[in-house]
């Protein structure tokens, strides 16, 4: 199965009011493994930046200058998520801008070319209710380091949904397939096994102790009204 873990960055919060796409990253799933082709452009939206959005991904006007327009990679992006099922964390907001981006090159919507859509925010808000479920609390959920992650960027953000995309569905496929190759060969399991312990100290309950688990057992005993197992008469039984 091959999945695209996508994510985008933007000049605002609204393509109807005239924000646009600033990058794009996404990375390649196959069969629940990260392989090591990427897709990432930085992309000059050709218009100013609003604050709020640069306060997010600090990326400026100045820097985008001179980097492509959509326009010129969509031929790329389309060759590269076709017929993949694209999983995104709040699939809207992104499928709204790539749908928008398409608009305007009068090209159908961006979000048919997947063969399926998966909303990992969605997702998450069925598995965790009343939980924040940004992915740097995904991150901290599944144990997955995003000490790296200062603000916030397309291929790394997409990098981090891949890692959280598989913890939230570890058991729904295969369990032995992970972003990790836990396989060894003999010689390394030979040389990295541990003798268990044999000598285990033995520390016997006090007489005390002793009394009051009798009590605990007879209780039960007069509460079911019948043998329990634990008494001879009742281990005969079964």
């Amino acid at each position: 199965m091959r999945q695209v873990i996508l994510d985008t960055e933007t000049t605002g919060l609204s393509h109807a009011t005239g924000d646009r796409i600033i990058e794009i990253g996404c990375v390649e799933v196959i069969d629940r493994r990260l392989t090591d082709r990427t897709f990432h452009y930085y992309l000059n939206p050709e218009r100013d930046i609003d604050a709020g959005a640069f306060a997010v991904h600090g990326l400026s006007r100045e820097f985008l200058s001179d980097k492509p327009l959509f326009a010129n990679i969509v031929e790329e992006l389309i060759e590269f998520v076709d017929g993949a099922e694209i999983v995104i964390h709040n699939a809207a907001f992104d499928l709204g801008f790539l749908d928008n981006e398409f608009a305007l090159l009068k090209r159908p919507p961006f979000r048919g070319l997947a063969s399926k859509i998966t909303d990992t925010l969605l997702d998450a808000r069925q598995m965790f209710p009343g939980k924040r479920n940004s992915l740097d609390a995904l991150c901290d959920r599944f144990s997955i380091s995003n000490e790296h992650r200062t603000l916030h960027g397309a291929l790394l953000d997409a990098q981090l949904l891949a890692e959280v995309y598989i913890a939230m569905t570890r058991g729904q496929e295969d369990l032995s397939i992970d972003l990790i190759d836990y396989t060894v060969n003999d010689e390394e399991a030979e040389s990295t096994s541990k003798t268990l312990p044999t000598q285990l100290k033995i520390i016997a309950a006090s007489a005390d102790e002793t009394e009051q688990h009798e009590k605990i057992l007879s209780e039960i005993a007069k509460s079911s009204k019948k043998d329990p197992i634990w008494s001879p008469l009742g281990a005969a039984q079964s």
